[in-house]
């Protein structure tokens, strides 16, 4: 009787299915701005001060779908935005060598399209003068192109994207 019940139990057993089917590879990208060693800074006259040419509309770059088969480690680009006096990015350069370098390419174009979407405030430079009575007030205001240099930081996981951002000073 033993037996049969042992015999029983064992057919309503469940077995366990193993799926060997690795999870689904995701790519993050995130950015931070960078000072290049060749960045030129617009200077400033005596009584000129500038405002904006701060982000205010980004655009996350995609990862590039055919790298994410191959999963590599972080990959970095260095992009500088040109940007023109309506706070537009009008071009996406490769911002140092190792960036312009064909293995890159994926990684750049997608940079290039989602920073091409990106929106600055213009960059403003106010001229400011004291009157007779010693009161100050803007005699001159413009805006300037200007440019900036990011580090693009693409990552692949199985994971959920992190996105990440700073911001550093407009060279002219």
């Amino acid at each position: 009787m033993a037996c049969l019940l042992l015999a029983g139990l064992a057919g309503c057993a469940r077995h366990a299915v193993r799926t060997d089917t690795p999870p689904s590879n995701e790519g993050d990208a995130s950015w931070h701005a960078v000072d290049q060693p060749d960045t030129v800074h617009y200077q400033l006259a005596m009584g000129e001060v500038s405002s904006g040419a701060t982000t205010i509309q980004r655009v996350t770059p995609v990862y590039p779908a055919a790298q994410l088969a191959a999963c590599p480690a972080v990959v970095e680009v260095t992009a500088k935005l040109i940007v023109d006096q309506a706070g537009k990015v009008t071009e996406v350069r490769p911002g140092n060598a190792a960036s312009a370098q064909a293995d890159l390419a994926p990684y750049l174009d997608a940079t290039r399209a989602a920073a091409l979407r990106w929106q600055f405030n213009p960059l403003q430079i106010n001229h400011w003068a004291a009157d007779a009575n010693g009161e100050s007030h803007v005699v001159d205001s413009r805006t300037e192109p200007f440019s900036r240099d990011y580090l693009f930081r693409f990552t692949c996981h199985a994971g959920k994207a992190q996105v990440s951002a700073g911001d550093k000073p407009a060279s002219g």
